[in-house]
């Protein structure tokens, strides 16, 4: 069934993937920091006899009360989203507001010493926090969460990724972790934190901490919680950006293998949700109820309210920012993945190394963020500011720092914020004079490199807005170099930046336009916005792959890619088909079960018919592990291997073989019998898959990927072009389409990989 991915020659291409002993079916990957095996989703419909028997006992109120309950289970994940969305803005405006407010005092008492050890002792303090709670809870809550979302809709199972632990140090990490001052984000984090609440909510609540709700308990498989964990994927970008059609998008355009129109409209309905109840919770913040809520976060960055107009003579200069975006992108991804595979080193010394690590992070930060704003020379306060200059307290436009009255420290007023504050200064109209060019280049270069060595470490955080920082930053910086030449103001210059370096780390485009454009509010901005993501996403195409597709790869995920690269159409599916194949009989003796699930790691299993069943052997169909797990602890055992009939779907009900949720599997040590059942017979044709899935073994392997995919299915089984001794040949998994596990068999075939224009960093590979 599935077989282990042979790993290639080149060190440099290495999934960050280890050897498991005990399970040689599967892929064994860094998921957070756990050794994990993976295995697929169910996505394929089991019809099995019992299946038939439950489908056509339903009525029509059944299928009311099942479309019902998905509207019901899509309005929940939008309020949930939504509520914890508001509740982690809010917890990080008050936590990072106190600490900037308590420091600022300092500050103006000229207790510089002392104001630098509050500002690093309580980075330090949340870092700490953030990392302990993940390291020794949830270590699966590490990084942004977008990777493992992604292949779990493309049919990646990964343990924990979406546990109850998971969603709750993925929240409070996530709280701590921006209130650090670290360079991360939230958006990530709460793209995970929606699949969780979805996950969750889909399977009826979590068994293990005794949160479980029965009438919830409704979805069963794994297609109907895919689409509610893509549903809950759009609920947190809508959420961290209250760009509610930009999530929709970036769950259609991103994340999801598998797409329908029902799925369009549930996921708005979600995001629709979500928008609503934030608007009404923000107005209670605006009227001065919640603390030091400040003007970052969820409120929309106003670029400008005027009517702006561009000419032609403003093109050449956007153009430039589409390239520098993808050249600077395509950079970013490129030094991110290599620090990522270090600190991969680093990790795999231990939970202290893991943990050092992030507090060397943390202290280096508050280092620079403290330390860089005295290289900057103080600016006189503009007459004509629209705030109070210089802003006393924790956010605003001109901060004070170590100047002297009357004038403000501009490099300040973008460190010495919370990133939402620095986006908001960036973007701000009317502000052209407000920043020096060395300032907003020493920015630019230590928001790259800290939003890099922010990332790997043990704790939830996100790259969305580090990268919206940097991209604002140099687009600012291109916008005061240009000068009076263009029409467009520094602020517009920012969000235009923003754009090319999301393009082209991210590689999106139409869901990125969106959430931009819902971001600042400003619908002129459109033909700008679109030619740059187009033009930063074609150069850097050129160089490497979006930033997730990397983190997946090094993570060790077998995600299935759209397209066959060009060497799968000179082989066949007999070329990849390993063995032994592990058969069944259709009545099969209970102690040949057990010795082949003890034994296997499979997860499928052909079942044949032969004699006296059969003339001669006729494959019957597929049983699933999991099926036959149920069988043996229900003990549906017969004394001599006769085929039964229907009386016995009385024994069992379709729940009996239920997918289980995201709780821990079966496992063969649970299930006791004695010398006398071990002789006895199951006969398993009731409940098995009489119409898997089926390919002939001449059949090219970049069709059946497709098919593979497109489907998506967990076992594809190959059938003999010519009739022999055995109907089946083999079955083909997940696994077996991995380029790993092919050019192991096939090493010559290397040389036909997708290549790409490689004028990137590093010497061609294929």
């Amino acid at each position: 069934m599935s077989f282990t991915a042979v790993n290639g020659t080149s060190d440099e291409t290495h999934p960050l993937l280890h050897r498991s002993p005990s399970n040689v079916t599967s892929q064994v990957a860094l998921v957070g920091s756990n050794l994990c095996p993976i295995e697929s989703l169910d996505y394929e419909i089991i019809e099995n006899e019992l299946f038939k028997q439950d489908w056509r006992s339903r009525g029509k109120l059944h299928f009311v009360q099942y479309v019902f309950m998905k509207w019901i289970l899509c309005l929940l994940i939008g309020f949930t989203v939504s509520l914890i969305a508001f509740c982690n803005n809010l917890a990080v405006e008050n936590l990072a507001g106190v600490k900037f407010v308590v420091t600022s005092n300092m500050m103006l008492a000229q207790k510089f010493v002392s104001a630098f050890v509050v500002f690093a002792a309580s980075n330090f303090g949340l870092t700490l926090f953030a990392c302990l709670i993940t390291a020794f809870i949830a270590p699966e809550a590490a990084g942004s969460g977008i990777p493992e979302v992604k292949a779990y809709l493309n049919g990646v199972d990964a343990p924990a990724i979406f546990s109850f632990k998971t969603l709750l140090v993925k929240i409070v990490g996530s709280i701590a972790a921006v209130s650090s001052s670290l360079h991360v984000g939230k958006a990530g984090p709460m793209v995970h934190t929606g699949a969780c609440i979805a996950a969750i909510t889909g399977q009826g609540g979590s068994k293990k901490y005794k949160l479980t709700w029965g009438w919830l308990r409704f979805f069963k498989n794994d297609r109907d919680r895919r689409d509610l964990v893509t549903c809950g994927s759009a609920a947190g970008i809508a959420a961290a950006f209250r760009a509610p059609v930009g999530g929709v998008l970036f769950a259609l355009e991103e994340m999801a293998s598998w797409w329908r129109s029902a799925l369009v409209w549930r996921s708005f309905f979600t995001t629709a949700v979500v928008a609503i109840v934030l608007r009404a919770l923000i107005d209670i913040c605006l009227s001065g109820r919640c603390g030091l809520f400040g003007t970052g976060g969820l409120i929309m960055y106003d670029v400008t309210s005027a009517n702006i107009t561009y000419h032609l003579s403003d093109v050449p200069p956007v153009l430039l920012l589409g390239v520098i975006g993808g050249i600077l992108g395509s950079l970013y991804n490129y030094i991110l993945e290599k620090v990522l595979r270090f600190y991969n080193l680093i990790n795999e010394k231990g939970t202290a190394y893991k943990i050092l690590l992030a507090c060397s992070i943390s202290i280096l930060t508050s280092c620079l963020l403290f330390g860089l704003p005295w290289l900057a020379s103080c600016q006189p306060c503009p007459a004509d500011a629209s705030e109070p200059c210089p802003t006393i307290g924790r956010s605003g436009n001109y901060k004070k720092f170590q100047c002297p009255p009357g004038h403000y420290n501009d490099l300040a007023s973008l460190f010495f914020n919370t990133n939402d504050d620095a986006i908001k200064n960036l973007f701000s109209k009317d502000t052209d004079s407000e920043f020096q060019h060395s300032s907003i280049l020493l920015f630019f270069v230590t928001c790259f490199f800290l939003s890099i060595f922010s990332y790997g470490i043990v704790a939830p955080a996100g790259l969305f807005v580090p990268v919206i920082v940097t991209g604002a930053s140099y687009g600012r910086f291109v916008g005061m170099l240009i000068g009076s030449h263009s029409n467009l103001n520094h602020g517009l210059f920012a969000v235009l930046g923003s754009a090319s370096f999301l393009g082209g780390s991210m590689r999106m485009t139409v869901s990125l336009c969106v959430i931009i454009l819902e971001l600042t509010n400003n619908l002129l901005l459109l033909p700008l916005i679109m030619i740059v993501l187009l033009i930063s996403k074609t150069v850097a195409d050129t160089f490497d792959e979006n930033i997730y597709d990397l983190i997946i790869k090094l993570k060790g995920f077998p995600y299935l890619e759209t397209h066959a690269e060009p060497y799968m159409r000179q082989l066949t599916v007999a070329d990849v088909v390993t063995g032994p194949l592990q058969l069944f009989n259709g009545i099969e003796k209970v102690s040949n079960i057990v010795h082949v699930l003890k034994t296997t790691g499979h997860n499928g299993f052909p079942v044949i018919d032969e004699g006296p069943l059969s003339d001669s052997p006729v494959l019957f169909g597929l049983i699933l592990r999991a099926h036959l797990m149920t069988l043996l602890k229900k003990k549906a055992f017969l004394a001599s291997p006769v085929r039964t009939d229907i009386s016995a779907f009385k024994q069992f009900s379709a729940n009996d073989f239920a997918k289980k949720g995201l709780s821990k599997r079966d496992t063969m040590e649970e299930i006791n019998l004695n010398a006398e059942e071990m002789d006895m017979y199951i006969d398993l044709h009731p409940y098995t898959n009489a119409s898997p899935y089926t390919v002939v073994e001449s059949m090219s392997l970049a069709k059946a990927l497709i098919l593979f995919r497109e489907v998506g299915l967990r076992h594809l089984m190959v059938i003999p072009k010519i009739s022999g001794k055995w109907p089946v040949v083999g079955i083909l998994t997940r696994h077996d389409f991995m380029p790993e596990h092919i050019l192991g068999l096939h090493p010559m075939l290397s040389r036909s990989r997708w290549k790409r224009l490689r004028i990137n960093f590093s010497p061609m590979h294929g």
